[in-house]
């Protein structure tokens, strides 16, 4: 968003937008959120799994509005890729990150929602639940893993289910930022 909608919007001319605000707030600041992104361009947005039934099944109620004028999906967040059980803040440290990933991709079933953002290690854990799985986390180089806790390389995500891989700054940190977006992409046909 720093450089604006009409920038968001000529993109979206030419290839899917996928904003990753990860929105936590009240149901009808999530929603107006979601709507802006939606305005903007964007096809994919996200939100946060633990900002509860309410605010899910009233943003699953808009992606269903707005899927009728052209495709549109809201992502919740399960637990960041950043943390892991010794990471994670202490109130939510009497559940594995597992078990924590399984409960809130319950509750986005529940609420009506499908898409979920989630490490590739808990791919394995979603997979035949009916989730588009969005995955963060993905390090062609796993020693280079930054601030990720849970990574895992794109052939690895792919083949463990996932629909849609998340790849950021190994390709923006790049010398050659597309030259290293080919090279990763034609890497998954090898």
């Amino acid at each position: 968003l720093r450089y604006g909608e009409k920038l968001i919007k000529k993109i979206a001319e030419q290839s899917p937008v996928f904003i990753d605000n990860k929105h936590f707030d009240i149901p009808s600041t999530m929603c107006a959120a979601i709507q802006a992104s939606f305005d903007a361009g964007a096809s994919l947005a996200t939100v946060h799994a633990m900002s509860g039934s309410e605010a899910l099944t009233e943003l699953a109620h808009l992606e269903a509005k707005l899927n009728k004028q052209r495709f549109f999906k809201i992502l919740a967040v399960t637990i960041l890729t950043s943390w892991n059980e010794k990471s994670y803040p202490s109130i939510l440290k009497l559940e594995t990150v597992a078990d924590h990933v399984l409960g809130l991709s319950q509750l986005v079933l529940e609420s009506g929602l499908s898409g979920l953002v989630c490490s590739p290690l808990e791919l394995e854990l979603l997979k035949n639940r009916n989730h588009y799985l969005v995955t963060p986390g993905i390090r062609f180089d796993l020693e280079s893993h930054g601030d990720q806790k849970r990574i895992m390389s794109p052939k690895e995500a792919l083949k463990a289910g996932s629909n849609i891989l998340v790849v950021g700054r190994p390709i923006i940190h790049a010398k050659n930022p597309k030259e290293k977006s080919t090279d990763y992409a034609m890497s998954l046909f090898e």
